[in-house]
Order: structure tokens, then C-alpha cells, then sequence
């Protein structure tokens, strides 16, 4: 079985940092690639992924998804098709594990919500907020503001979805700063990163809506790739639990993403040389056969109808995009609301805005929920148990 490591990321010929203070700074045997991983892992900003929201706003119980697990998991899926296919690991884990640190309280619903508060000025985008949360925001450095990654692990965040044609102010002005090539393809480990990331929310949000009961066996197995998958489960293990068997049919469907994507994956390189021209190749080189794909598009569809558009989901969406709306509105009102270090905001309105929504970017669900009851004197109904 063929390695692709000549096409792997070389730490000892990056491209460098933003800020040359740390270059000669070394603590301890890692690479560069490891000490943007550590520097990930310690951060303030990926320890506040464990209070925001994945895809259940308010989920009655411990054992939902949030967004840390949920990046666990994604680094999980992205190591074990990395190291098959003789990549950087240490890359692929860092990119994998902070791919979803821009993302705000209740998840896309609070997007929304900034977004349309932000519409006026270029809009708002978890991505973009992801690199200026990295390169800006979490600053624990005295030399320099933000986490000072490589050049590799911010090109492969910044294009998590690709090439970037059109990117928002909040990300221009950064690739203005520091650029990354935001026109070409990732490394293969970003690739893996981003496909991964689909593997792992297209089968845990399966695990999750079962066991919110917004989702039924028998409207699974209406599709026919899955319920060929689950009657072989059935024959392996005849006298197994149900329970026990759909946690063996989220592991098979892992199982058999990861298998297509490595073998296409293999597919797609053969010709390619180097790394240079991962980037030049002008097309996705990491992704699913188009059978696969076609499948996997399909249990997309299937879960949006059945799970992401529920009712329930989609009443407590509304209820946390007011949560944010609210707070959107009392902030630009009456900034000394705010936090202490976030009052002393910009003049500037397009920089008054992008002040407001990077704190609010920043809140768990839980604080902006008690920010909310501190300037409404109400709980939002459906919400008080995050």
C-alpha cells in the first residue's frame, strides 16, 4: 500500500510565522507543526468550545455532542487517514482540532445572527472568525498578539472550504497582513482536516438525533447504503441490543468513509510530485469517490429534513438567535455592558461592529445566556439548562 509522504508538509520547510519573536524559541524536541497543535490545545479559546453548541441548542442531557467533542472527534478521523497515507500527523491534528474555534454560541443560529448584524459591513463568517480569534484575539504572548501559527496551519484553516475567491473584510484584512494564498488549494492535511470534519458530524449527528428521539431507525433505512449496512449488522450480531447496533452502525459508516477517501485520495495523487503542487492542482485532491459522494450528499439532505430542521431544533434556534440579537443590540447601545478589557470600543463603525461581535464570537452559551438575564432581568424560555 502505497504512502503518499512525498507529498507531505515539511515543518523544517515552512513557511514560517507571522512574528519572527519565538523563531529561535524552543521548548522541547517538537517541530513546528507539534507547537501549533500544543498551542491549540492550550489555549483559552479551544477550552471554551466544551460550553458551545454543536447541533442541539440546550440538549437535555450529558452525553450530546458540543463543539470540543466534536473537534475531538474530527482529529480522531483526520490522524488515522493522515498517518495511512504517510502525511504530516501533527498538521493535520492542529488544523482539525481549531477548525471550529471561530464558531460562536449556539452554533449556526448565533451565526445568523452576527451575520445579519454585521450584513451592512461584509457579514460574518466562522472562518474568518476562526483565523482572527487565532492570529488576533487570543494573544497569551508578550512579544505578539494572537497564537503566531505557522503559515501552513492558517492557509489550510482559512480554506477549510477551499480557495477563498471573495473573502470577507474580517479575513482580507488579514491575508493583507500576513498572506495566504487564499486562491489556491490547501496541503493534503488541511484536505483531511475538512473532509474529515464531514465524516465526523455526517455520523455522530446520527448517534446524537437518535438519542434525541428526532430521528427514527426506520426513516434511516429509507436510505438503501445505510440499511445494507445496518442488515449486515443485524446478521454479525443477531442478539445484540438495538442501542448496541446503531453505535456499530455509526462505527461502520465511519469505517467505510474512510476507506473511500483514502482510496480515492490515492487515486487523485497519482502524477502529482510535490507539494507545491497540491496547491496548483487546481482541484480537491483529498475527498470521497463519486458514488460515495452522491451518498454522502444524500444522508446530508436526510439530516437536515429529519434532525438539523426539526421543530424542536428549530424553535430553540429562534429563541438563541434573539439571545444574540439582544445582546448584539444592548452592547452597541451601552458598551459598558460589556466585559471589562471589551468596553473601551473602536470609534470607527465598521470597527465598532467587529469589536462587538468578536466578544460575543467569544462567549459559551452559558455566559452569553446569563448575559442575556443580566440585561433583560428574563431567561429565555427553552434555554436555561445550558
Amino acid at each position: 500500500m502505497k504512502h503518499l509522504s512525498h507529498l507531505a508538509s515539511d515543518p523544517a520547510a515552512t513557511r514560517g510565522r507571522e512574528f519572527l519573536a519565538d523563531e529561535n524559541l524552543q521548548r522541547g524536541p517538537r517541530s513546528v507543526f507539534q507547537r501549533d497543535r500544543d498551542r491549540i490545545v492550550h489555549s483559552i479559546a479551544f477550552r471554551r468550545l466544551r460550553h458551545k453548541t454543536q447541533v442541539f441548542v440546550a440538549p437535555d442531557g450529558d452525553h450530546y455532542r458540543v463543539r470540543l467533542t466534536h473537534s475531538l472527534e474530527v482529529a480522531q478521523v483526520a490522524r488515522t487517514i493522515a498517518r495511512t497515507l504517510g502525511l504530516d500527523e501533527d498538521l493535520t491534528e492542529a488544523q482539525s482540532l481549531a477548525h471550529d474555534i471561530g464558531h460562536p454560541p449556539f452554533g449556526h443560529a448565533g451565526e445568523k445572527a452576527l451575520d445579519d448584524a454585521l450584513f451592512t459591513r461584509g457579514g460574518w463568517d466562522h472562518n474568518a472568525q476562526t483565523l482572527r480569534t487565532l492570529m488576533r484575539l487570543e494573544s497569551p504572548y508578550i512579544e505578539h498578539p494572537g497564537l503566531n501559527l505557522t503559515w501552513e496551519s492558517l492557509e489550510g484553516l482559512a480554506k477549510h472550504n477551499g480557495p477563498v475567491a471573495d473573502p470577507d473584510p474580517a479575513l482580507a484584512a488579514l491575508d493583507e497582513a500576513y498572506p495566504l494564498a487564499l486562491g489556491d488549494w490547501p496541503s493534503l492535511e488541511a484536505q483531511i482536516a475538512a473532509i474529515s470534519d464531514d465524516i465526523a458530524y455526517d455520523n455522530h449527528d446520527i448517534d446524537d438525533g437518535l438519542r434525541a428521539g428526532f430521528l427514527e431507525m426506520d426513516q434511516l433505512l429509507a436510505l438503501d447504503f445505510v440499511a445494507d449496512r445496518w442488515r449486515a449488522i443485524e446478521r454479525r450480531f443477531p442478539h445484540a441490543s438495538v442501542e448496541l447496533r446503531q453505535r456499530e452502525l455509526v462505527r461502520s459508516q465511519i469505517g467505510w468513509m474512510v476507506n473511500d477517501v483514502l482510496e480515492e485520495t490515492r487515486r487523485r495523487c497519482a502524477g502529482i510530485d510535490c507539494v507545491a503542487d497540491v496547491r496548483a492542482a487546481g482541484r480537491q485532491l483529498v475527498g470521497f469517490s463519486d458514488e460515495v459522494a452522491a451518498q454522502e450528499r444524500a444522508l446530508k439532505s436526510f439530516m437536515y429534513e429529519t434532525v438539523y430542521y426539526h421543530p424542536e431544533q428549530q424553535a430553540a434556534a429562534r429563541t438563541a438567535k434573539g439571545v444574540i440579537e439582544v445582546l448584539y443590540e444592548a452592547y452597541a447601545a451601552d458598551p459598558s455592558l460589556m466585559a471589562e478589557g471589551w468596553r473601551d470600543v473602536p470609534a470607527e463603525a465598521a470597527a465598532r461592529a467587529r469589536h462587538i461581535a468578536d466578544f460575543i464570537a467569544g462567549m459559551t452559551d452559558r455566559y452569553a445566556i446569563d448575559a442575556y438575564r443580566r440585561i433583560t432581568g428574563i431567561s429565555p424560555e427553552g434555554l436555561q439548562n445550558v
